[in-house]
């Protein structure tokens, strides 16, 4: 063999076993996409029984797609005043917004007791799409529908999607862009920017 062709199946053999790891790495990894729950709105509003009103209040709304806009989303935050919040922005054609859900819906089954979750379906053109797309991935929590896409920017403070917000008590803001890769990661932004543990 040629020293030209020992260099190139050195490199082939390296390339390889790095490849190899990687994909080991990746097997064993906690950061894969979270498949989406099982679980029906009414096993959800089960779990969450027994919540502080204001959040109560959300989980009787679970899977709902609320009308009202800007000014709804304000008057629901306002009667959420001193709870954590986290704000997801979605929309039914965006394929990273599939990726998170699963962890949507775990977190916020886990945290709904203390955390108040609300999603915001910003620039979907059709009311039926997002309904379908809340229909496949149930939630534990109610979104704002935003056809024209002018709450999301103004409450992201972002054109993109997804993007999730968290708000703690006092009413200080953290802004995250970009999916959620899983539910762990979700949880520990929760308590650190929305609870502030």
């Amino acid at each position: 063999m040629t020293p030209k062709r020992v260099l190139i199946a050195a490199g082939g053999a390296s390339l390889l076993v790095l490849l190899v790891v990687g994909l080991v790495q990746l097997a064993g990894s906690s950061s894969a996409p979270t498949s989406p729950s099982k679980l029906t709105l009414a096993q959800m509003r089960a779990r969450l029984s027994g919540s502080p009103a204001p959040l109560a209040a959300l989980h009787a709304q679970a899977g709902d797609l609320l009308p009202g806009g800007l000014h709804a989303l304000q008057s629901r935050l306002s009667a959420l005043r001193g709870h954590a919040v986290v704000i997801n922005k979605w929309a039914s054609w965006c394929v990273p917004c599939r990726s998170e859900l699963g962890a949507f819906q775990r977190a916020s089954l886990a945290q709904g007791r203390q955390v108040a979750f609300i999603g915001i379906d910003s620039a979907d053109t059709s009311r039926a799409d997002a309904l379908a797309f809340m229909r496949a991935f149930p939630l534990s929590y109610p979104s704002y529908y935003d056809q024209s896409g002018e709450v999301g920017s103004t409450v992201t403070d972002s054109a993109f999607t997804p993007v999730t917000v968290f708000l703690d008590p006092s009413g200080r803001q953290y802004i995250h862009q970009g999916p959620y890769p899983d539910q762990a990661k979700l949880e520990r932004d929760v308590r650190r920017y929305a609870l502030d543990a």
